[in-house]
This record gives structure tokens, C-alpha cells and sequence, in this order.
């Protein structure tokens, strides 16, 4: 516990596109913080590790989230060497004017990177979505977790099961807080700013009646031959329907390979926060092998179909409305008939995801870190 000081520093560390969503309202809680209690001054970290401008700059601008004090610019490069650019810059940032913690959010190269530069100079750390765990070790992120898990100081948890997966590793259990998910909070601020993209209305795409697909997982788009047949196998589930697929740079390299795709399958760019959202709101269903946007699909109500065999996210499948199909394109057609029959469940919303916390956690900081102001 830092004591005896008006207010303390903390880093907060953005890298990558899913850390702008889970950071905007932890920004904004202690900006309202400040204006009446300013015990704790926050200094914004991107590491540039999406150096892309739809990827990164549209969700600032979108979200309200400040221009960042710092940019490390790492830019480009292999894990290994984004890994140690971030290291290497962080460290210099960090011996130059220390801060007093360091929070880091998601399970990206920047969230490992930064947790280690930050302990090796004995500075805490906080972890914003620690223990959630797939339990597969070919996913980059569930590396990032472990290792972030192993050396955070204090962890602010989604679900009471990521507080059992840390409890069974020896954490503390008081140095465990339940209190929410801040992607959820971001949702539930902007559900009433989502727009169309420019893309709607020549695609003639009617509520309810198109799917949004997003693929980048290595298993899933690095290997042509899959990838084509896992394609061919969404299009023909959709049953002519639109399916747009907004295209991860990683699986843009792979479709150049490609002399022809499925006549209902759209490929359109990375999109916007705002657009993006919209996309999924009035879809029939999405399909996707991100972690992130099946805990959108299920604030949002609307199916998801998850091409995973295991989820770090288990809350949306045995409460939301997330069902993990696997790698295998032969496991789709069932799925699709539940769907077009009506057959899909409802699902509800877990525990706490009710867009407050951003206001708990800073509320807790306060707590940690200020013993009297």
C-alpha cells in the first residue's frame, strides 16, 4: 500500500484493438473520480502494437478515449520481437518517470510485455480480466495470461469461475476482485451511438437476415486448404443469406491465395468500433473464433457459433448465447439447422456484466493504493 501521498500514478497499458474497448471505462471512472476526489492520476500507454489505423485510432476516437500520454510505437514484427520491443521501451519509459503501478487489461503481447518490465522494477501490478483460461497452449493469449497471472499483484476478475482457476494456483483470494467486465461496460455505453457501416445499403443487407463472420486464429485461417473448406462450409449453412467477413489483416494473407470464394460470402475491411457492433446487433447470428465478441453476442442476445474446441469465456456457452462448434466444418450443419428451425437458446447475462465496472475498479484502486489523501 503506497501511503501518506495526495495522489498516486498509474500506468494503464493499451496495445491491441480488444484493450481500447476494456480500458475506455476504467478512464472514464477515474476521470469522474478526479473531478472530486483526485487521489489517483492515470498516464495512458499505447505500445503501438496495432500500428494500423482502423485497428487503433478509430477506437480512440470512437470510444472518448484520450490521445495517449505515451505512444512506444513498437509497430510490426514477430511475438519475440514485439515482445522485447515493448520490454525495452517500457523499461526506458519507466526509469525515466516511475509510476506506482502498472495496469495492464486482456491477454495480449502488450499485457505480458509491460507485467514484466514492471515487476522487474518492482513496480505492482494489476490485471484486468485475469483467470480466464482455454487451456490450450497453442494460443499465443493463453500464454500471455499464464504469465501475466503468475506475476500480478492484484486481479480484477469477469466470473467467479476465473476467481476458482486463480484460487487453485495459490492466489490470494484477497487479492481477487470480482467485479465485472469492462468490455460489457463500453457495449452497454455506446449500444445507442452503433451506426451502419457505409457497406449496408450496397450490400442490401436487412436486420435479422445476414451473418457476421470473423476468423484469425492460426488453426483456422493459416492453412489454405482448411480454410477454403471451413469457407465453403459457412456459405452453405447460410442458405444464400449475406455473410459478412470483416478481414483480419493475419487472414487477409491467406484469401489472397484464393481464385474464387463463395458468391454470399462479403469481404469488407476491419470496421470500427461503432459500425462493427451494429453488424453484429441486427445479425441473424455471428460466427467467429474470437473470445471477446461472444461476450458481446450475449449482452446483445444474438446467437453465436464459436469455431473453437475450447473457450476461455465458458460463461457465454452455459449461460449466453454461445455454442463452441469446434475446428471440424462437418460439425456446422446441425448448428445451422438449429438455427434456421428456431431452436436456439435464449441465454441470459452473467453475473455483474451490467456496465459498472469500470466505477468498481477504480473504487478498489483507491482502496489498494491510497490509505489516506
Amino acid at each position: 500500500m503506497i501511503t501518506g501521498s495526495k495522489s498516486v500514478l498509474i500506468d494503464l497499458i493499451a496495445g491491441a484493438r480488444p484493450n481500447f474497448m476494456k480500458i475506455a471505462p476504467i478512464i472514464k471512472a477515474l476521470q469522474q473520480r478526479h473531478n472530486t476526489t483526485p487521489l489517483i492520476r492515470y498516464r495512458l500507454v499505447h505500445t503501438g502494437q496495432h500500428y494500423d489505423a482502423r485497428m487503433s485510432d478509430d477506437f480512440f476516437e470512437q470510444l472518448n478515449i484520450p490521445e495517449p500520454d505515451v505512444n512506444l510505437e513498437v509497430g510490426s514484427g514477430t511475438q519475440a520481437e514485439q515482445t522485447a520491443a515493448i520490454m525495452t521501451r517500457y523499461e526506458n519509459l519507466l526509469t525515466d518517470k516511475r509510476s506506482d503501478l502498472c495496469m495492464v487489461v486482456g491477454d495480449v503481447t502488450s499485457t505480458m510485455a509491460c507485467s514484466i518490465t514492471a515487476q522487474k522494477l518492482c513496480i505492482p501490478v494489476a490485471h484486468v480480466e485475469a483467470g480466464i483460461r482455454s487451456g490450450d497452449w497453442s494460443m499465443p493469449e493463453e500464454i500471455n495470461r499464464m504469465v501475466t497471472d503468475a506475476i500480478t499483484n492484484y486481479f480484477f476478475t469477469t466470473s467467479k469461475k476465473a476467481n476458482s482457476n486463480l484460487l487453485k494456483t495459490g492466489v490470494p483470494d484477497e487479492n481477487i476482485f470480482f467485479v465485472g467486465n469492462t468490455m460489457i461496460d463500453t457495449l452497454l455505453m455506446n449500444i445507442d451511438r452503433l451506426r451502419p457501416s457505409s457497406f449496408w445499403n450496397e450490400l442490401e443487407l436487412q436486420k435479422s437476415n445476414y451473418f457476421v463472420l470473423t476468423l484469425h486464429r492460426p488453426a483456422n485461417v493459416d492453412i489454405s486448404g482448411p480454410f477454403k473448406k471451413l469457407l465453403y462450409a459457412i456459405s452453405e449453412g447460410a442458405r444464400g443469406l449475406p455473410v459478412v467477413f470483416p478481414v483480419h489483416p493475419r487472414t487477409a494473407k491467406t484469401l489472397q491465395d484464393f481464385q474464387e470464394l463463395p458468391r454470399n460470402l462479403f469481404l469488407v475491411g476491419p470496421q470500427p468500433y461503432l459500425e462493427f457492433n451494429y453488424l453484429v446487433k441486427y445479425a441473424k447470428a455471428v460466427i467467429t473464433d474470437s473470445g471477446g465478441i461472444t461476450e458481446e453476442t450475449t449482452v446483445m442476445g444474438i446467437p453465436c457459433l464459436t469455431l473453437r474446441d475450447t473457450t476461455e469465456r465458458p460463461e457465454t456457452v452455459t449461460i449466453g448465447t454461445n455454442e463452441l462448434v469446434g475446428t471440424d466444418p462437418d460439425k456446422l450443419p446441425p448448428m445451422f439447422d438449429r438455427l434456421f428451425s428456431g431452436q436456439w437458446k435464449q441465454g441470459n447475462i452473467p453475473e455483474l456484466w451490467d456496465g459498472k465496472t469500470g466505477e468498481r475498479i477504480v473504487v478498489i484502486l483507491e482502496q489498494l493504493l491510497c490509505s489516506r489523501h
